[in-house]
């Protein structure tokens, strides 16, 4: 079940707010452990908050923090963007969004309203939360200033926009609609959009649409001169006090706001008086231009009067002013209990509460970005603590790594090496590195090679290994590491910058050995393409494994797919799909496929099948329709070592993607080997994998 949902829109003034308040309120009425976030906000002029986000908490008395309910300011996001730090504001808002979810029943997640500044539009900046963050999305539009058949094509577009990315839409909310065309703007999306997406359809509330006197007062820098308590008078229309009072008398409608020179005493005299007289319109307030302020006489005439009519002043020219009032936006705040209880209302009066309910209590989805994966294996990392051996201490990228590591708080650390070596090159390299709190081991004259040698020898002796021989070898990184595992020193080892596979992984063959009914150890690598991760294996261990091997592979992977929180739909890739193909190669695909099936029936694996048919649905549909593999693998098995280590290392060169491992799969504890190419980022997330696979033993 979700607990969350992102409303969003394309727009500014969409009035989302409607929909916010109302399913908030629609929250609160089934816990009252609520929480709301606004991943990007905007301040209003004064700088001291949001709008959106303080009318959330003081309306509702949501127990949360101002501070916990944002991540960034619109700036500060424009200003990381443009510098290509994306990774950065996803990272951070998946931070605090995770942080609200864990602590609360419910999250409301509530979109931003983006300016377009920078060249970042509203539908880029929610596509890109909202996929990250992955919770259903309600999508609202307004209709009006457009056409009909405009308004239409744009819900559509969005939709599909969200919808190509692999964003989860429960529903559309067509806002702002003329009345005379609700029925027809429902019957139009209900054609266009798929029927299991719920559509609800809200008229133009003029009430909620037009600005308040306060809005406007606030939008000018005005002065209230009169009628303070009266600001929340919503205004109609506004029309220009600039000719003789007999004929502007006749101008003014319901709820207008009059804006005239400060010095045309006539109008103002008049404009109250028609507000107290049942011959004319209602006057929302009085907007004074130029800085000037009535004659003291007038003054303490306008005080005499009992009056409902708020009087601002402004500083800038009658039509100045009146271009800047006409360009004013309504928001909804707190202080403005009649709008929200309005608001509510019509949520309550036009919105399907019940239906979307139901809808948001049966959503699930097994979609995961690399932004969430990644953050998952750092916060599963944390909660679970393990020590981690990295037997290349005094390799640079290895320190740096170890740096992080430490600084993050994430494992506890042993690093192989002369201390002396290890702390010189730390401080050569200037790294923020506190070495008393590490584990240094020298296995050249650590206090354990004696009890290592021994039991080595013994491990081994029936191989003929010699105790001369044993010694020599507890001298070794390697294999000295994979003692530490052993003999519980350490949860598990990540080596590989310096040293070959064969020398990181022997060891661990040899003392460690396989898991129960485990023939074959192989690797996977969880590559974060840019809308989603996938296990490839094997890219780095098996150069050319059987069928009864491949078929192993390929029930190992699904379990590190399923183990790190991604659904395994496993492809066997081959050069042709499903039984077009013939040869030797495509034939020990195919059969592998068969093997795994019948060792693991409700495993949802496909081969042979092509790559492009593995991941591409257009593709899929075409070669391959009904498949549930097809189009959507998350777990891709090639055939032998060359196809997969070269494939893995393509994908990551030219899409930029990150490979994260090799991970091997089938040892009794985690030993994981690194590329000698390996950057910091390799090493620090391979540790992250170590030690979550040392919490699933």
């Amino acid at each position: 079940m979700s607990k969350s949902i992102y409303i969003t829109t394309i727009e500014p003034n969409s009035g989302k707010s409607i929909v916010s308040l109302g399913f908030l309120r629609m929250m609160l009425n089934q816990s009252s452990k609520v929480g709301y976030f606004r991943p990007i906000i905007n301040k209003d002029k004064n700088g001291l908050y949001d709008d959106h986000t303080y009318t959330a908490i003081n309306f509702f008395n949501l127990d949360i923090k101002y501070e916990d309910c944002y991540a960034f300011e619109q700036s500060e996001v424009v200003e990381l963007l443009s510098e290509g730090k994306k990774e950065k504001v996803i990272h951070d808002i998946i931070k605090k969004y995770k942080n609200l979810e864990a602590k609360y029943d419910y999250v409301l997640v509530e979109g931003t309203d983006f300016s377009g500044e920078g060249g970042f539009t509203e539908l880029d900046v929610n596509l890109m939360v909202a996929k990250n963050l992955g919770i259903p999305v309600l999508i609202v539009g307004a209709g009006n200033d457009k056409k009909k058949k405009d308004f239409i094509n744009t819900m559509q577009l969005t939709y599909n926009s969200f919808i190509q990315k692999e964003v989860d839409v429960i529903g559309l909310i067509a806002n702002k609609i003329e009345i005379d065309e609700m029925e027809y703007i429902k019957t139009e999306l209900r054609k266009v959009i798929p029927k299991e997406v719920h559509i609800d359809v809200v008229p133009k509330v003029n009430f909620l649409a037009n600005p308040t006197v306060k809005e406007v007062a606030e939008a000018l820098n005005g002065k209230v001169l009169f009628g303070e308590q009266f600001l929340d008078n919503s205004i109609g229309s506004y029309s220009t006090g600039a000719m003789q009072l007999r004929n502007y008398l006749t101008r003014i409608k319901e709820n207008a706001l009059v804006i005239t020179p400060g010095d045309r005493a006539d109008i103002i005299l008049g404009a109250l008086q028609a507000n107290a007289s049942s011959n004319y319109p209602r006057i929302a307030g009085i907007i004074l231009t130029g800085n000037l302020i009535p004659e003291e006489s007038i003054l303490k005439l306008i005080e005499g009067v009992q009056s409902t009519v708020p009087i601002v002043t402004v500083e800038g020219g009658t039509f100045g002013i009146s271009n800047k009032i006409g360009a004013v936006k309504t928001k909804i705040y707190a202080s403005n209990s009649k709008k929200i209880l309005l608001a509510l209302d019509t949520f309550d009066t036009y919105i399907n509460v019940e239906r979307l309910n139901k809808i948001l209590s049966k959503f699930s989805s097994d979609k995961l970005t690399p932004s969430m994966f990644q953050y998952n294996l750092l916060q599963r990392a944390k909660s679970c603590r393990k020590h981690i051996v990295l037997p290349e201490g005094n390799d640079e990228r290895i320190m740096e790594a170890a740096a992080r590591l430490q600084l993050l708080n994430i494992v506890d650390l042993t690093l192989l090496g002369d201390r002396r070596e290890i702390q010189q090159k730390a401080d050569q390299l200037g790294l923020q590195i506190d070495l008393d709190k590490i584990n240094i081991l020298n296995p050249e004259n650590s206090i354990h090679n004696a009890y290592f040698a021994k039991t080595l020898y013994e491990a081994r002796k029936h191989k003929g290994l010699t105790e001369t021989t044993a010694i020599d070898l507890t001298r070794d990184v390697s294999y000295y590491g994979t003692l530490m595992i052993l003999n519980g020193l350490a949860d598990g080892m990540v080596s590989g910058a310096v040293h070959t596979t064969m020398h990181t992984i022997k060891p661990a063959l040899q003392i460690i050995k396989t898991k129960p009914g485990v023939k074959v150890v192989s690797s996977v690598f969880f590559m974060c393409l840019s809308d989603r991760v996938s296990v490839m294996g094997d890219c780095a261990v098996n150069p050319n494994p059987n069928a009864e091997e491949l078929a192993e592979i390929a029930i190992s992977s699904a379990k590190s797919a399923e183990a790190f929180g991604i659904k395994a739909r496993v492809a066997m890739l081959s050069y042709s799909s499903g039984s077009s193909g013939k040869g030797e190669e495509v034939e020990k695909v195919r059969k592998a496929t068969e093997i795994a099936k019948k060792l693991n029936p409700d495993l949802l694996i496909e081969g042979p099948i092509q790559y492009d048919a593995a991941v591409d649905m257009s593709v899929a549909k075409t070669k391959m329709p009904n498949s549930k593999v097809a189009g959507q693998a998350s777990v891709l098995i090639f055939p032998d070592l060359n196809t997969g280590n070269n494939t893995y290392k393509a994908i990551q060169r030219e899409t930029g993607a990150l490979a994260i491992g090799p991970m091997l799969q089938g040892l009794n504890k985690p030993v994981n080997d690194l590329s000698r190419g390996c950057t910091v980022e390799d090493i620090f997330n391979t540790v992250l994998l170590t030690a979550i696979q040392a919490n699933q033993e």
